[in-house]
């Protein structure tokens, strides 16, 4: 049985614009933002602005539209930054991880070296994120 998508998740809020983010991009497909607990400096959303809970449900076309995006802004990530890598995670259901109920795509710069943090649920106020956005931004920019 499938569960229904909840539109008062955060990131649905987020869309409708009723809670702020750390935007990275945005289209008429998806929303690029910064993870406000992130695991590695730098760490991005990408978000599908189609209501969908996960990858499991999601409309086969919204996950054509999106990947394009995720491979953009992983780039913009790793050149922005000087990573020497990425990772790119997505979660499915709460054995699996997931904690917002709508489809998201998380990118996250690696260096050698150097661990990801624990997903602590501690939250790094908006300045101290605009930095690392501003790097990715030009990326994009330039790319």
């Amino acid at each position: 049985m499938t569960t229904p998508y909840e539109d008062s998740n955060i990131f649905a809020k987020i869309l409708r614009r009723e809670i702020p983010c750390v935007k990275v991009y945005e289209d008429d497909v998806a929303i690029a933002f910064m993870d406000v607990m992130p695991q590695a400096d730098g760490h991005v959303l990408v978000v599908p602005k189609a209501p969908s809970r996960n990858f499991l449900d999601a409309d086969p076309a919204t996950l054509a539209a999106l990947a394009p995006r995720v491979q953009k802004i992983a780039r913009a990530v790793k050149d922005g930054l000087g990573a020497d890598g990425i990772t790119i995670m997505q979660f499915n259901e709460p054995a699996s991880g997931q904690t917002v109920f709508h489809l998201h795509v998380h990118i996250l710069p690696r260096w050698e070296g150097v661990e990801l943090r624990r997903h602590s649920g501690d939250m790094v106020k908006a300045d101290a994120l605009v930095p690392l956005r501003d790097r990715i931004v030009a990326a994009l920019e330039a790319a």
